[in-house]
């Protein structure tokens, strides 16, 4: 007997599960919060050297602050201040000549003044990260997601060992004291530290409720589960601009995105454990009695006390003490090491260009609020397209397609003039590239999953969760680059999605296809064709495709 035919019998989908989706939609909420604060807390408002130092002797007098800039800060390109230069002395002749190139010019001496009218405080305003400093305000970007990263590959392991409600509370707990924590922070040094344990705390949240979720629901609905788990997402990034919107104060605003995990902890212990796990530990006990809970809930009585500790012994699954597989197994054999190189490059290109995208929200001249509202509601319809064209087209079609169109949108974006009247069209040039990103990432969660055997599928997608998670860490500092020329970003974040559409390309359709059980099976390439023939594997380690293939984990 597998663990599908005890679903069946206290119903798979009901108010149980729906119960675990909405109490994990509670905590989830915060990571796209945490994903995407930094383009606020650490935005860069217009500024200009402090003036106070050429003002000792009272010299400007009665000039309006628009003249006292015109005697003391040169101008760039644009007519626009310069951000980190300014004279050493008054320039008055300006006043009635405007023409400043053979003046001497020095940086910045006595710190900067801020622009307030936006941004109450950032993390640009606290620690004055601009200028020669500007790359330690994009670094902290970087340093989440690397802390993400290690995060991923812990808690994947520990839930397994663990269990997945004990991590899930380590997780919770841990993410919001080092977030609560960072809000504090007297130095930089002390706010990146803590910004890098917050990102590898909070990660476990979506590793363990994603799995946890779908391990109590049965086959048919697993796609839906994986639908309702990727538009949390969507809906974070929706409300992240609302909230920074009412919360202008950098250390406010992080206290706020992480306060739901408060209400998570206090909700945790209405979360179960996953019976799958208890009964391939072989603690039968405590998943008959969540089984009953279950049956309870679900309105089945009557067929949930015919379920005995004895009857869950019978659960047929992988036994977990004989996987000798390790990570080197997807490096051991050709086509294994073939398909490992290929999705990992995937992963990061995917990865990279839709974290780009997202980070990029400064550069259209347009309200970032608003510009951060579009980029998340163009998910919603973008993630149900891909759940259309998965069947329609195939999996390895629409990741090629979507990754084609993120990169022709990008294209596009640098041969558009930069001004005033261009704003607005490059704007909705780069949300179609977000739409596209998004489609992009939706598919390859579910592709890739479906391309790796059942014996090294955990390892497979631990590795290039970490491929995504290197590119996301590396999308901050490729957006730097318009130090050097102002397109480079987005020439770079081009050919990246590109490449990835490429080698997308060179990927097996697994449309259609039973998935394979054994490194044996990828080197023989028997894949074969029909699903009836298809068997549904129990595993301790990561929840499996069922008949239909539909992917169980669906989180970015």
């Amino acid at each position: 007997m597998k663990f599908e035919h005890l679903l069946s019998v206290v119903n798979g989908f009901g108010r149980f599960q729906m119960m675990i989706i909405i109490i994990s939609f509670i905590g989830r909420f915060t990571l796209p919060c945490h994903f995407l604060l930094n383009n606020f807390i650490a935005a860069v408002p217009s500024h200009h050297c402090d003036l106070s130092a050429l003002d000792d002797g009272r010299l400007f007098g009665n000039l309006t602050q628009e003249q006292r800039l015109t005697v003391s800060i040169p101008v760039q390109e644009d007519g626009t201040p310069s951000f980190c230069k300014m004279f050493p002395e008054p320039q008055f002749q300006l006043l009635s000549n405007s023409n400043d190139r053979d003046l001497v010019t020095v940086p910045c001496q006595n710190g900067w003044a801020y622009d307030n009218s936006t941004f109450k405080s950032t993390l640009a305003t606290e620690w004055d990260l601009v200028c020669d400093q500007k790359g330690l305000n994009k670094a902290t970007t970087t340093i989440f997601f690397i802390g993400v990263m290690f995060g991923a590959m812990t808690f994947g392991s520990l839930s397994d060992r663990f269990g997945r409600k004990p991590m899930l509370l380590v997780s919770y707990i841990s993410g919001m004291l080092f977030g609560f924590a960072s809000a504090f922070s007297t130095s930089f040094i002390m706010f990146a530290v803590l910004r890098f344990f917050t990102g590898f705390g909070i990660t476990g949240i979506v590793i363990v409720s994603s799995v946890l979720s779908v391990e109590w629901v049965d086959i048919e609905h697993r796609k839906l589960v994986g639908v309702i788990d990727s538009l949390s997402w969507t809906f974070g990034y929706c409300m992240i601009p609302a909230i920074a919107y009412c919360v202008t104060d950098w250390r406010q605003l992080t206290i706020a995105v992480t306060s739901p995990l408060a209400l998570a902890i206090l909700t945790w212990r209405w979360i179960p454990e996953s019976a799958r796990w208890l009964i391939a530990n072989g603690k039968f006990e405590k998943a008959n009695f969540y089984l009953q809970q279950c049956a309870q809930m679900n309105q089945k009585e009557e067929f949930g006390s015919k379920i005995t500790p004895e009857t869950l012994s019978s659960i047929i699954v992988t036994e977990r003490k004989d996987r000798t597989h390790s990570y080197l197994d997807l490096v051991r054999t050709p086509k294994m090491r073939r398909l490992a190189l290929l999705t990992g490059i995937v992963w990061y290109g995917v990865a990279s260009t839709f974290y780009g995208i997202s980070f990029n929200i400064t550069g259209f001249g347009l309200n970032i609020y608003l510009t951060q509202f579009v980029y998340g509601a163009i998910e919603l319809p973008a993630k149900l397209s891909a759940y259309y064209l998965l069947d329609k087209v195939g999996r390895r079609n629409t990741e090629v397609g979507s990754l084609l169109g993120a990169g022709i949108c990008l294209a596009i974006n640098i041969f558009i003039p930069r001004g005033e009247y261009m704003s607005v069209l490059r704007t909705v040039v780069a949300v179609l590239g977000k739409g596209c990103s998004a489609t992009s990432f939706t598919t390859v969660v579910l592709y890739s999953s479906e391309l790796f055997p059942t014996v090294v599928r955990q390892n497979g997608m631990g590795y290039n969760s970490s491929m995504g998670r290197l590119g996301v860490s590396l999308a901050p500092l490729i957006l730097l680059l318009d130090e050097v020329w102002r397109d480079l970003p987005q020439v770079l974040l081009c050919s990246i999605a590109l490449l990835a559409s490429l080698v997308a390309r060179m990927l097996p359709e697994t449309r259609g296809r039973c998935l394979p059980e054994t490194i044996q099976d990828v080197e023989d390439g028997q894949t074969g064709k029909g699903l009836a023939g298809s068997q549904v594997v129990e595993t301790t380690d990561i929840p499996l495709k069922s008949k239909d293939n539909d992917e169980v984990e669906n989180g970015y």
